[in-house]
């Protein structure tokens, strides 16, 4: 008998011993996965976004970390996941830092194309992912696959679409007509060009729904798309030049805006306006663009060289120069929102008390933060119910050259609210036709 009694303590010892050793550790660390283009047509902006994410971990670090609900604060651990601007590359950043780095929660993300050939791998894993620079509404639009552990932090294409071309039919569209001395209801000659991708296609679609929606007095006269990451764009612009437009709207990275633009001045003598999308502002941009970026235009909702007047000035100030003591340049829109991908992601980990992926999802469901260092709509920080999108304040900026430097510099042109000086049409500039 003393025997079976012996025999049970050491069963009860054993089982609370296994059991105790089965439980979850109390988390030494939270690992983010930062997907970036590190390399190829997108490393511009994937580096900078990746900078952006470093700074944002160093001062949650400094401030001690996470507080998680059994009273810890953890730091955060950022690992970079290279997506090498291809969707191969990103489907195998993504399967490493999910697989392999076991990360808690994934920040990033900036080719549409790229981030929806492994979303999923996402879905399949269910990790709570933070997009903040893909802007195409396939992300998390979708429906062949199961998006909702993904949050997109950035506008999408049908949001700027549709902003760009409001502010061409109520700012650009008058102005013409009154340089030509037309009529008001002379119909504005609008021309695209845009990449052949899911985020190009994306403003290309919005800007034909917004014209159609609103039934604007805007006549596309030429649409020519090129391949991801092209340098010599002369003979579409070529094709736009013979269609006289009033301007053109183009969609494009960075590394493809800036070259296109000069090319259309300097070899094609397009002497128009042309308006870029909101990545394009961006340090390397400004500098490449050098005189040829004179009068044009880009939607922004963050800039290295302006802001807007308000209780924001001072946050992204002190963002601008934390980086810029870092890396020597200023940071860009995508390393801002990215920036704030990496305290949202704090903040959701915080708020859920674990790292347990649910949880964190759930927490990102019912998220209310304030802004960070971007204006969001009604001040905070949330997702829709229905695409788990956040929700920006835009504004227009017309670029200047500033003949010191040998660059140009944005100011802000559009809403009134906001602006600084007035949008005008240059001196050099040519109206497609009376």
């Amino acid at each position: 008998m003393k025997y079976s009694v012996l025999f049970i303590a050491i069963a009860l010892i054993a089982t609370a011993f296994i059991a105790g050793c089965t439980q979850q550790a109390p988390a030494q660390e939270i690992k983010v996965g930062v997907i970036a283009s590190l390399t190829g047509p997108a490393s511009n902006v994937g580096k900078n976004m990746w900078q952006s994410a470093q700074v944002a971990a160093d001062e949650i670090n400094a401030k001690g970390g996470v507080s998680l609900k059994d009273g810890s604060k953890v730091p955060l651990k950022l690992i970079v996941g290279d997506d090498e601007s291809t969707q191969q590359g990103g489907q195998k950043a993504a399967t490493q830092l999910i697989t392999g780095d076991k990360v808690d929660i994934l920040v990033g993300g900036y080719s549409s194309a790229v981030t929806s050939a492994y979303e999923q791998t996402v879905a399949e894993y269910k990790i709570p992912f933070i997009v903040t620079g893909a802007s195409s509404p396939i992300i998390t639009h979708r429906t062949d696959i199961d998006t909702s552990y993904v949050y997109h932090h950035c506008p999408t294409t049908d949001s700027y679409g549709q902003y760009t071309t409001t502010f061409i039919d109520q700012v650009v569209r008058p102005a013409v007509n009154k340089k030509l001395g037309a009529a008001a209801d002379r119909p504005f000659r609008l021309a695209l060009i845009y990449q052949d991708t899911a985020f190009g296609k994306g403003v290309q679609s919005a800007v034909n729904n917004t014209i159609t929606k609103n039934k604007l007095n805007i006549q596309l006269v030429s649409q020519q798309s090129f391949k991801m990451g092209e340098s010599d764009f002369r003979t579409p612009l070529t094709a736009i030049k013979a269609a006289k437009p009033d301007a053109v709207y183009i969609a494009a990275f960075p590394n493809e805006g800036a070259p296109l633009i000069t090319q259309a001045r300097r070899d094609i003598g397009l002497d128009t306006i042309f308006l870029s999308v909101e990545n394009n502002d961006n340090a390397q941009f400004y500098k490449d663009l050098g005189q040829y970026g004179e009068g044009s235009i880009i939607e922004s909702r963050f800039s290295p060289y302006t802001a807007p007047v308000g209780t924001l000035a001072d946050a992204q100030a002190k963002f601008k120069n934390s980086y810029n003591a870092k890396y020597g340049v200023f940071p860009d829109m995508m390393g801002a929102s990215t920036y704030e991908g990496i305290y949202i992601a704090a903040q959701a980990i915080g708020n859920a008390g674990t790292t347990d992926k649910a949880a964190v999802r759930q927490a990102l469901v019912d998220l209310n933060m304030p802004q960070v260092i971007e204006a969001m709509n009604g001040g905070t920080i949330s997702f829709s119910k229905d695409f788990r999108e956040s929700q920006f304040d835009l504004w227009m900026e017309q670029l200047a050259f500033n003949q010191t430097i040998g660059e140009c510099r944005p100011n802000i042109v559009w809403p009134d609210n906001l602006k600084v000086v007035d949008f005008v049409l240059p001196s050099w500039y040519k109206p497609g036709s009376a």
